[in-house]
């Protein structure tokens, strides 16, 4: 029996810092060894803390990940490449391939003022980012190339 490769998936948010870096975490943790991840942004800045710890809470941990810009990424094949939020959905260039181009628009969780308010908008983001890659993974077993 032949294996079939793994999909591979950009995630894309402009400062890759919390909403692309939790997806990154999440679909690398559903999707097992079916898909290999990548996220980046239109600049980088690094790893939210907030992030690291929502992720930690269901046992995800993101402490490795580092923010990356998506020209690094340019010339090399994706079986989809998603947008977590508008601005990178609008900023973005068009990064050429054949591949799935899908956008999920959520809100910034780091512009949110005070601690608990900040943690419960990354619970939330974290857990539409859960609810979204399960119908992803659920809906695209072979990943079908637009």
């Amino acid at each position: 029996m032949t294996e079939s490769p793994k999909k591979r998936v950009l995630i894309l948010c402009t400062a890759n810092s919390a909403r692309s870096q939790m997806a990154e975490g999440i679909l690398r943790w559903l999707g097992g060894d079916r898909y290999e991840v990548f996220s980046a942004g239109t600049r980088a800045t690094g790893v939210n803390p907030f992030a690291i710890r929502v992720m930690d809470e269901i046992g995800v941990d993101i402490r490795n990940q580092y923010s990356k810009t998506y020209e690094q990424f340019i010339g090399q094949p994706f079986d989809a490449v998603i947008t977590v939020c508008d601005d990178a959905a609008e900023t973005c260039p068009f990064l050429p391939g054949d591949y799935r181009r899908i956008h999920w628009s959520f809100p910034d969780p780091a512009a949110v003022v005070g601690d608990e308010a900040k943690l419960q908008a990354f619970r939330q983001v974290r857990d539409g980012l859960i609810e979204r890659f399960k119908v992803f993974i659920e809906t695209n077993q072979e990943v079908s190339r637009a």
